[in-house]
């Protein structure tokens, strides 16, 4: 039998909080899963730095890629027997929902911000490499895993495939937005997956939604507008990104000092600072990793670098105010020039942080970062995209919402014996 063709002697399932069960048959599959390129996603949290504000967000990306390729596996059930689906593109849709995430690395969007990486080239570089992910899909068919990279760059040329991965409706946004409810402990992120499975119909190059299950369209796009602001969003979880982002942009600077030396060499930084990462270096990352040496850096000589690791480590993180682009930039100058009159960094410990979230939007052509809109199937066979049929999710449609805030350490301001730069400082930010 066909390596790709080749199954289980029994099923396998892995036992789930958000699926009950994540089924394996294919002998493929579970040899990706057991690869080190995948087991390492056991030691990535799935969302960063949020446990810091909700406590049971401690999931890893191990868990939600399971739940991804479980939720295209059900879908993949559903059109079997459906026209416009091609039975050849099962393994391929499985094995890009089972790696589509392959390339996170610990507390990614810091680590992409300060060094200027993006996990999606990494996922490429893990699947086509000389990696033992690419060894076993090579297993299946020379170029198989292309096949499966391009599936998740959306370049491949079954875009019906590629919509299941990725679109404004798709496995992966089904997993993440019920699994970060499930374990962030929020009532949000819940809508009725089955019934969207269920009415989901394949149409050429698309996956469609037949209009009955409209509703439950509805309810989805909500619960990520409200995960988004309630949960992604959450200005706590960000003052820890600010700070775990300064910490790592202050340990590159002190690397590129030349009158500064660590105690303890960051050698698993070293490709990282030097801005010439290679995958083995890359793939040695993960969380832990990262807390061993903010852990030792609470006892460096910098007394910048020490104090943002004492404060990330043990959740004393800075306070923050709303702020208005639009303020006057003369107020925003003074504030910089009080906080250095004082003593304190304004480059480490006075950051301005943007969110910004577009819940859905109809398709845009020729726009950057356009969107293939939810389409519905009307009982008369015709195709109707969905916000020009749902008031809700016209209401929505287009509108960007962009939050912005001041962080600030709270503790320094109120510690200032000069009262004169201390009320001033109070002024501008609280009022």
């Amino acid at each position: 039998m066909a390596y790709r063709d080749e199954q289980l002697s029994e099923e396998k399932v892995f036992k789930d909080p958000v699926h009950r069960y994540v089924h394996v048959r294919d002998r493929v599959v579970w040899d990706l899963i057991a690869t080190p390129e995948f087991q390492r996603l056991r030691r990535i949290k799935q969302l960063g730095t949020t446990n810091l504000t909700f406590h049971g967000a401690e999931h890893s990306r191990f868990n939600h890629s399971l739940g991804v390729y479980e939720i295209v596996r059900r879908i993949i059930n559903n059109f079997q027997d459906r026209s416009h689906w091609n039975k050849e593109e099962r393994l391929l849709c499985l094995c890009a929902a089972l790696l589509h995430d392959l390339g996170h690395g610990p507390f990614s969007h810091s680590f992409e911000k300060v060094f200027k990486l993006d996990h999606e080239y990494f996922t490429q570089q893990i699947i086509v490499g000389d990696t033992n992910i690419n060894k076993v899909l090579e297993q299946v068919s020379p170029g198989f895993s292309r096949d499966v990279a391009d599936v998740i760059a959306k370049t491949y040329k079954d875009k019906l495939v590629v919509s299941l991965i990725s679109s404004q409706i798709d496995a992966d946004r089904m997993d993440y937005l019920q699994r970060d409810a499930y374990f962030t402990g929020v009532s949000y992120g819940h809508f009725d997956m089955e019934r969207i499975l269920r009415v989901m119909r394949p149409i050429e190059d698309q996956v469609v939604i037949k209009s009955t299950g409209m509703h439950a369209v509805e309810d989805y796009i909500m619960s990520r507008y409200q995960m988004y602001w309630q949960v992604y969003f959450h200005p706590v979880t960000r003052s820890a990104e600010v700070i775990l982002s300064k910490i790592l942009q202050r340990a590159k600077v002190l690397f590129e000092a030349e009158d500064f030396t660590f105690k303890l060499e960051p050698k698993h930084f070293l490709s990282f600072f030097n801005e010439d990462v290679k995958l083995e270096d890359y793939l040695k990352l993960d969380d832990t990793i990262v807390f061993y040496y903010f852990q030792q850096w609470q006892d460096e000589k910098d007394e910048i670098l020490r104090d943002l690791c004492a404060r990330f480590m043990n959740r004393h993180l800075f306070k923050y105010v709303e702020y208005a682009p639009n303020q006057p930039i003369d107020k925003w100058m003074e504030l910089s020039r009080l906080f250095v009159e004082a003593g304190i960094d304004p480059e480490y410990y006075l950051v301005l942080d943007s969110s910004s979230d577009l819940p859905y939007d109809f398709y845009r052509p020729g726009e950057e970062g356009e969107r293939l809109p939810i389409n519905l199937l009307m009982p008369d066979g015709e195709i109707k995209e969905l916000s020009r049929q749902s008031d809700i999710v016209e209401a929505i449609s287009g509108k960007r919402r962009t939050d912005h805030k001041l962080y600030f350490p709270k503790d320094r301001i109120e510690a200032l014996t000069d009262e004169r730069i201390k009320q001033r400082m109070k002024e501008i930010l609280y009022n």
